[in-house]
């Protein structure tokens, strides 16, 4: 039928999806998001097939786009955040002004980022688009997720009884040229509470993005009260409990208990990465079954073991491939690029048969390492002059023992069955793991020492959806990343980024298990270890 028909098409999901999200309500009459249009999606010859939105909470505040990002990830749903190359519409919509943008720049927000919120206040928003061969069903599920994470399941059936179809046939005009009759809308399908609690995978979730508003103020009093004071009541040492390096990015980790440190983080963590035909980084998001993929450094013979289930062991030397026919190409990690060589075939035919995909392993070439992207750090050394290996975003990721096992609790809870603690640790992917006395006492530090190692903080961890991973079996639950919202207000961090300055001593300097870590808050105020029984105030 031509562009015409596709325009009724696309127009109708958009005018459906805007007009059902436009109802949506919270119990206190708040709505569950604030749309940015210049039309009332009446007129497909001036609105397109896409709505522009921020998702709000009860009180009316914005929750960030990447948030909503991350949660729409879970659902298989792809939206577009952030100011969509067009910061005039950004600025006149989201109400931000030009002392506004310099403020937002200097607190590190660039355009790609995920800093979503500076003081409460969006810096942009999420987006929606449809296309010809957008249906009916993929506006459904959009709205189920809406629905689902926002709204308790006795509120799911208002907005998508006949009301709807009665907002639609009359706010849609019936002599329109792109219309011949309301009935080119009709029948809108109604999304039950029976259909929303369906789950194609047969397993038990649970679809609940942010918990109750009373539980979930319950978690964050909680995490308030024990965030790290300026005295510190226990008085116990803090010490390194693990250290765990992934040689090969989104692989498993190789649990060692004292490691050498080099100029790039742990010497040889994520120094290879599995990657598609394209030479596109395949991670944990594309295929969890990397999770199960085991790699071993053994320094003394120089090799990297790698081993899975059902599969012989093969071997790739820790030399690096210096001969001429070293191709070096050019890869990406995430936005970055990196200067990479391949492996060979018979480690690509080895990772093509377990994955059953066509991919290749490469390494990190050392003519050309990768700078860190990190915004503001300062302090020890410029971002500009620390390298990185194949990370994403800092030399070393350190999570604290106490903040996982508030959140073990709670979602322990929410799933109704026990978890270890050492499943918990390795879906959180941390090369450092301390035992520190309070939890989440680490967002408040500055900078930290581990013998005569220092480490300055750089910032947190915003999780993605590899935590819903489990890393022993590779299957995937939602609730984990859910949880981690609820518990943080409407965030996803858990554990902070650190960088360290190249080492300048001719001994190499290494990370030790039972290490003691002398953190420095953030007000400059050292932490010093305890004299005496005694609870020693930090100043």
């Amino acid at each position: 039928g031509g562009m015409e028909k596709i325009k009724q098409h696309t127009f109708a999901l958009a005018h459906y999806t805007y007009t059902v999200l436009s109802t949506l309500k919270y119990a206190n009459g708040a709505p569950v998001v604030r749309i940015y249009s210049d039309t009332d999606f009446s007129n497909p010859d001036v609105q397109g097939p896409i709505i522009n939105f921020n998702v709000l909470d009860e009180n009316g505040e914005v929750i960030g786009f990447s948030q909503v990002d991350k949660m729409a990830s879970l659902y298989n749903i792809h939206v577009r955040t952030g100011c969509f190359c067009n910061t005039g519409a950004c600025q006149m919509h989201l109400g931000i002004s030009n002392e506004d943008i310099q403020r937002n720049l200097q607190a590190g927000h660039v355009c790609g980022d995920d800093i979503d919120l500076v003081d409460g206040h969006p810096t942009g928003s999420v987006r929606i688009s449809f296309g010809y061969m957008s249906s009916f069903e993929d506006a459904q599920t959009f709205l189920k997720f809406i629905i689902a994470t926002r709204l308790s399941t006795s509120a799911t059936e208002v907005p998508f009884q006949s009301s709807v179809t009665k907002l639609m046939t009359k706010s849609v005009p019936d002599d329109h040229p792109s219309f011949d009759n309301a009935d080119k809308l009709a029948p809108v399908p109604h999304i039950s509470d029976r259909e929303l609690g369906n789950n194609s995978s047969g397993t038990k979730t649970t679809v609940n993005w942010q918990v109750p508003e009373a539980e979930a103020e319950s978690i964050r009093a909680a995490v308030s009260a024990t965030a790290v004071p300026t005295c510190k009541r226990s008085g116990k040492p803090i010490t390194v409990a693990n250290i765990y390096l992934y040689p090969i990015k989104s692989c498993s980790a190789f649990e060692v208990t004292e490691w050498p440190v080099g100029n790039q983080g742990l010497l040889y963590d994520r120094n290879w990465m599995v990657v598609n035909q394209n030479g596109v980084c395949i991670t944990q998001k594309q295929e969890p079954r990397l999770c199960l993929v085991n790699p071993s450094i053994d320094l003394k013979q120089k090799i990297m073991v790698i081993q899975a289930e059902g599969m012989d062991p093969i071997s790739v030397s820790l030399e690096e491939n210096t001969a001429k026919e070293a191709v070096i190409s050019e890869s990406k990690v995430c936005s970055h690029r990196v200067k990479t060589y391949d492996c060979g075939d018979r480690i690509a035919g080895w990772f093509s048969l377990f994955l059953g995909r066509p991919c290749r392993l490469i390494r990190q070439s050392s003519d050309m390492k990768n700078k860190s992207h990190q915004k503001n750090t300062t302090g020890l050394a410029s971002a500009a002059n620390i390298s990185l290996s194949l990370v994403n975003e800092a030399q070393y990721l350190l999570i604290n023992v106490a903040s996982i096992l508030q959140l073990k609790e709670h979602v322990s809870a929410k799933l109704e069955e026990p978890l270890e603690i050492d499943e918990l640790i390795r879906r959180f992917r941390a090369n450092i793991v301390i035992s520190a006395p309070e939890s989440f006492e680490e967002e408040e530090w500055a900078e930290i020492s581990i013998g005569a190692l220092r480490f300055q903080v750089v910032g947190p961890c915003s999780r993605c959806q590899i935590i819903c991973i489990d890393q022993q079996s590779a299957e995937r639950n939602k609730e984990f990343l859910q949880s981690l919202s609820a518990a943080r207000g409407r965030k996803t961090n858990f554990g902070i980024y650190l960088m360290n300055q190249p080492l300048h001593s001719s001994l190499p300097g290494t990370l030790s298990v039972g290490s003691q870590v002398l953190p420095v808050l953030k007000e400059n105020t050292e932490i010093q270890p305890p004299t005496s029984s005694e609870e020693k105030c930090s100043g």
